[in-house]
C-alpha cells in the first residue's frame, strides 16, 4: 500500500499589485476558455478562472449555470470540448478521476461514494494499487496522521452503515487526502449537516487552507459563503461573470451577479392569526419491513394560517412522516386526524389506512410536494399538461379525458411562476430542477388545499427559484392553509416558519417558536443533546 502524498505539486507563481502592495500569488489550478456542450446545450462557455493555493473559493450560480459541470471537468468525470486546464502552471489533460488524483485534485460529491458494509479504512483504500492486500497498520497510521493534522475524528474500523452523515463526509474527505489531493472540491458540503457539524467542517476547511491547500466549495447558502470563503467566483447561464474578494462584497451584490438583476433577500413571514386545527397527529408509529422503527409515537398539531417547519438530520423520519400523512407509508399505530372545509362542507377524517386515492375521494383537501420531484411527484417523460392531469383524470366522465382544464391550469402555472420551458408539450425532463419544482408546487397549490405538505421544496434550487417557492408557501399561509415545510437550511426555517418541530431518531425532541429559537438550540435538539421544548 503506497503512502499518501501529502506534499503539494509545484505551483505557478506570478506577481500582482493589490492596493498598491506587491504580492506573490500561487495558482493551484487555472482554466482558460473551458467549454462543455451536451448536444445543443452549452453547459460551460469559455470559462476562465483560477483557484489559488491557501484559499477557499466559493463557486456560486443559479441552477443550470454550469457549476457542477465545470468541477466535473476538473475532477475527470467530464472531458472538455474546448479550452485548457493548467495545474501548477502546466497544461494538463484530465480524462478520468484517476488522472485528477494524480494531479492532486479530489472531489467530494454531495451524494457520497462509499460502500456501506466496508469500514472507514477499507473505503479509504478502495481502488488503490495493491489489490486485495491492505497493510492495515500503515493505513491506520496514515489516517491518524491526516486526522491529527486537520482535526478529524474518525474510527478507521467502524462500518459506514453505523456512521452519521458527518462521519461519512469525513471518510470522503480523508479518502481524497489519502490519495494526495492538494486541491479539494466540495459539492454542497453542508446540505445535511447540523449547525454544530457545519461549524466543525468549516474549522477543518480553514485548517486545510492554512496548510496551503486550495479548497473549492459549491453552495447556495450565501451566509456560508460570507463566513467561510476568501473569494467568490460567479457563473451565470454557463458563462463566467467574475470573481470578487469576499470581504469586499455582500449577499445582495452576489445575488445580483448570479441573477443579473436585483433580488430581495428578505424572507417574508406574514403575521396571520392562528386558525383552526387542520391536522392532528397522535402517537404516529411507522415500522419498516425489516423491523426498524421509522417513527416512534410522533404527536403534534398543525393549524391554519401557519407554517410549521420540520427539522432533523438526514434519516430522522422527515420523509416517512410526510409520506404517512399523504397515505404513501404504512402506519402501524396512532392516528392522523384531518379537519377542513371543502366547498363549505366540513370534512373530518382519520387518514390512517387510506391510500392517496381514498384521501381524494373522501374530500380531504390535502396536497403533497414530495422530496423526489421526478420520481414521485411528476412523470419525467410526460409534458406539463399531462402532469397536471395526474391528480384529476380519474374524475372525468366516460372513456375520454377533457384536457382543456389541464391545459389552462398548465398555462396559468407557467405564466404565474415564470416557468422556463420549451413549451407545454415538452417533456418535463428537459426542464431545469427549479422549473420542475415550480410546476410541481403550482399543481399542488392549484387545488386550494387546507393542508400543504412540502418536503425539501428548495433542495438544490438557486436563490431566485427558492424565493419564488417561499412566496408561494406564504400565499397559502395567508389563505388559511396549514403548511408543513421540511427543510435542511436552519436559517430559512427560522425566517420562514412560525413553529419548528424537531425530529431525532424518529421521535419528536422538541417544538419551538421560530421567532425566538436559535440555530444552536435546534442543532442540539436535532442530536437529542438538548432538552425538549414545546411552543404553545
Amino acid at each position: 500500500m503506497a503512502e499518501p502524498r501529502l506534499r503539494a505539486p509545484p505551483l505557478f507563481n506570478y506577481r500582482c499589485v493589490v492596493g498598491g502592495c506587491d504580492t506573490n500569488i500561487q495558482k493551484a489550478i487555472e482554466v482558460k476558455n473551458l467549454t462543455k456542450r451536451f448536444g445543443e446545450v452549452v453547459a460551460n462557455n469559455k470559462v476562465c478562472l483560477d483557484v489559488r493555493r491557501g484559499e477557499i473559493l466559493a463557486l456560486l450560480g443559479e441552477n443550470g449555470s454550469g457549476k457542477t459541470t465545470l468541477m466535473n471537468m476538473l475532477s475527470g468525470i467530464y472531458f472538455p470540448d474546448e479550452g485548457e486546464i493548467l495545474v501548477g502552471g502546466r497544461p494538463v489533460v484530465i480524462r478520468s478521476p484517476r488522472d485528477a488524483f494524480s494531479l492532486g485534485i479530489g472531489m467530494i460529491h454531495q451524494h457520497f461514494k462509499l460502500v456501506d458494509v466496508f469500514t472507514a479504512a477499507e473505503n479509504i483504500a478502495l481502488g488503490l494499487e495493491g489489490g486485495a492486500v491492505i497493510d492495515r497498520r500503515a493505513l491506520a497510521r496514515s489516517i491518524t496522521e491526516i486526522s491529527s493534522r486537520y482535526g478529524f475524528e474518525i474510527d478507521p474500523e467502524r462500518k459506514v452503515y453505523d456512521m452519521s452523515v458527518s462521519e461519512k463526509q469525513t471518510v470522503e474527505i480523508i479518502k481524497v487526502l489519502y490519495r494526495g489531493a492538494d486541491i479539494l472540491i466540495l459539492d454542497e458540503p453542508t446540505a445535511v449537516l447540523t449547525p454544530q457539524e457545519a461549524d466543525k467542517l468549516f474549522a477543518i476547511l480553514r485548517s486545510m487552507r492554512d496548510d496551503g491547500k486550495a479548497v473549492v466549495i459549491i453552495t447556495h447558502k450565501l451566509n456560508e459563503v460570507m463566513a467561510l470563503s476568501d473569494r467568490v467566483a460567479v457563473l451565470r447561464k454557463g458563462s463566467y461573470i467574475g470573481t470578487v474578494n469576499t470581504k469586499e462584497t455582500s449577499p445582495q451584490a452576489l445575488t445580483e451577479m448570479m441573477v443579473g438583476r436585483a433580488v430581495a433577500l428578505d424572507i417574508d413571514r406574514p403575521e396571520t392569526p392562528r386558525g383552526e386545527e387542520r391536522l392532528k397527529v397522535v402517537d404516529l408509529t411507522c415500522i419498516s419491513d425489516e423491523g426498524v422503527t421509522l417513527l416512534d409515537k410522533v404527536s403534534f398539531s398543525a393549524y391554519g394560517g401557519e407554517v410549521l417547519g420540520i427539522a432533523g438530520v438526514a434519516g430522522s423520519g422527515q420523509k416517512e412522516l410526510c409520506e404517512a400523512i399523504a397515505g404513501l407509508c404504512p402506519v402501524q399505530g396512532g392516528a392522523i386526524l384531518y379537519a377542513g372545509k371543502v366547498g363549505g362542507v366540513e370534512v373530518h377524517e382519520n387518514l390512517v389506512g387510506k391510500s392517496p386515492m381514498d384521501i381524494i375521494k373522501k374530500g380531504v383537501a390535502l396536497a403533497f410536494v414530495p422530496e423526489d420531484r421526478l420520481g414521485m411527484g411528476l412523470v419525467a417523460g410526460m409534458d406539463v399538461v399531462d402532469n397536471m392531469l395526474l391528480k384529476s383524470y380519474r374524475g372525468g366522465r366516460g372513456p375520454f379525458v377533457d384536457r382543456a382544464p389541464a391545459r389552462a391550469l398548465a398555462q396559468q402555472v407557467v405564466e404565474k411562476l415564470e416557468v422556463v420551458t420549451p413549451g407545454l408539450t415538452a417533456p418535463v425532463r428537459r426542464m431545469s430542477g427549479g422549473n420542475v419544482q415550480k410546476v410541481l408546487v403550482g399543481r399542488e397549490i392549484a387545488s386550494s388545499p387546507s393542508v400543504l405538505i412540502t418536503a425539501y421544496p428548495v433542495r438544490g434550487l438557486d436563490i431566485n427559484s427558492s424565493y419564488t417557492i417561499y412566496h408561494l408557501l406564504n400565499e397559502q399561509k395567508r389563505r388559511g392553509a396549514a403548511v408543513l415545510y421540511v427543510g435542511e437550511d436552519l436559517d430559512v426555517l427560522l425566517e420562514l416558519c412560525d413553529r419548528i418541530l424537531v425530529l431525532c431518531g424518529g421521535r419528536v425532541s422538541g417544538i419551538v417558536d421560530a421567532r425566538w429559537a436559535t440555530k444552536e438550540q435546534i442543532g442540539l435538539l436535532m442530536t437529542q443533546s438538548g432538552k425538549g421544548a414545546e411552543a404553545q
